[in-house]
């Protein structure tokens, strides 16, 4: 018998990787570099989506975000605490693989990241050794919950929806999903998305 499911679209901050550059991230950069918080939490508010969205760089908004005036640190110092936060979810990484491997699953990204974080993450954690393609926003110049860039993932797939799983930590990420008929798994934890993908038929 056909197996139903034929790939993954998976997220990436939350799902393998810590959020690249989360509200917590950047608290922990302002203590650190004894910024003001609030100032900067709003800026990023302001003018993150563009840079998400591949239509500024990581220069331009960092010039936005704190070097609008002059700094005891540089802009390399800053990007260094950037890149740092990072950190693997070795458990969900071996999930994927795991049934990628067994089912011979494609698998593709589906992700908001901008282009030097998303760039980093992919090559600090190996990411290509279990995801095929990368249809991040700072690539298709879209955001989730844009129903583009799911649409994109299926077209770059030649796949129907019903014939994926998207995987995402967020909630209303995964209801724009849904509205197109594609299956979903919301992770909040890797042993409750191990188990909904044995209600997929995907057994691990």
């Amino acid at each position: 018998m056909e197996q139903p499911i034929k790939a993954l679209l998976l997220d990436i901050g939350g799902v393998f990787l810590t959020n690249g550059w989360d509200r917590g991230s950047r608290r922990a950069a302002a203590d650190h570099f004894n910024l003001n918080f609030e100032e900067m939490n709003e800026r990023h508010r302001i003018i993150f989506d563009a840079y998400e969205s591949g239509k500024s760089t990581l220069d331009e908004y960092l010039n936005l975000l704190v070097f609008y005036e002059p700094r005891a640190f540089n802009a390399q110092d800053f990007k260094k605490f950037m890149m740092g936060q990072s950190q693997p979810y070795q458990e969900m990484i071996d999930l994927v693989i795991g049934l990628k491997q067994k089912y011979k699953l494609q698998t593709i990204a589906v992700n908001n990241e901008g282009k030097e974080i998303n760039e980093y993450r992919i090559r600090e954690y190996n990411l290509k050794s279990f995801i095929d393609v990368f249809a991040s926003s700072c690539i298709l110049k879209a955001r989730k919950p844009d129903h583009d860039i799911y649409l994109t993932a299926l077209e770059l797939l030649q796949l129907k929806p019903e014939e994926t799983i998207y995987v995402d930590d967020r909630l209303v990420f995964i209801q724009a999903a849904e509205q197109l008929g594609i299956n979903t798994i919301h992770h909040t934890s890797t042993t409750v998305t191990r188990q909904v993908f044995s209600t997929y038929g995907l057994d691990l």
